[in-house]
């Protein structure tokens, strides 16, 4: 397991009687952008919260940078980290209180001056000292993408991390994970519904429907199966439930 980023063996979760996950299995390599499509109650939330370990799967495994995320996610969690624009940070805390708050929480050493540092590379110095709940959208997107840097994570795992930007600043944005992919050989784990986004920044796509991965690939080596001109028009098919791809992936 300690070969991959993360190991997924046969993955599923239930709630009641709503399988919301059902028999993943899929590796990803260390190193490089990886997408997790799939539309509404497609079943990336689960997962995504599955290989954080905040929930525990009904069957099967999860393994994260060498960790059984079941047993011992403790081990690695410090190695790992998450955002989303929909998961609020505390608002009653200026944005740097937040980020040091979290780079004391991940054991970050001079936190400070981590903190200090990545505002600068990010932009967020003009605003650091405002409580939060006064930031604009895009303003909290850009602190939600600060906190889940501040400990320079090994394996860092996205939900629409540039919803709410306006095309200017997503554009830096993703330079600027793509950048940090290169430079730390992370592997990051993103969930968007940006199709030029995903064609940007992914060298591996996974199709997800009904809780099942149902397709994988690059970006230009889906659209050619499909027969399409474009990711969307891939993810239209597979959302729609008309996808008749050309040919099968060996």
């Amino acid at each position: 397991m300690s070969d991959w980023a993360v190991s997924v063996r046969e993955l599923s979760k239930e709630f009641g009687p709503v399988r919301a996950v059902d028999g993943l299995t899929f590796d990803l390599e260390p190193g490089g952008i990886v997408a997790l499509l799939g539309g509404n109650g497609a079943g990336k939330t689960t997962t995504i919260a599955m290989l954080l370990g905040l929930l525990l799967p009904t069957s099967g495994t999860v393994h994260a940078l060498g960790a059984d995320m079941t047993r011992d996610r403790y081990r690695v969690l410090g190695r790992m980290n998450f955002s989303s624009p929909y998961v609020e940070l505390p608002g009653r805390l200026t944005a740097e209180e937040n980020l040091l708050v979290y780079a004391r929480l991940y054991g970050v050493r001079q936190a400070g001056r981590q903190v200090r540092d990545l505002a600068k590379k990010l932009e967020l110095t003009p605003f650091l000292g405002q409580r939060t709940r006064t930031l604009s959208a895009g303003q909290k997107s850009r602190l939600a993408l600060a906190k889940a840097l501040v400990n320079e994570p090994q394996l860092l795992l996205l939900d629409e991390p540039t919803a709410s930007l306006d095309p200017e600043t997503a554009d830096w944005a993703r330079a600027y994970l793509a950048a940090y992919v290169k430079r730390t050989g992370a592997t990051i784990l993103l969930a968007s519904h940006n199709m030029l986004e995903v064609e940007r920044l992914c060298r591996d796509v996974l199709m997800m429907k009904g809780g099942r991965l149902v397709d994988r690939g690059a970006p230009d080596a889906l659209i050619a199966r499909y027969g399409r001109r474009t990711m969307e028009e891939v993810f239209l098919d597979i959302a729609r439930g008309g996808a008749n791809p050309l040919r099968r992936p060996p």
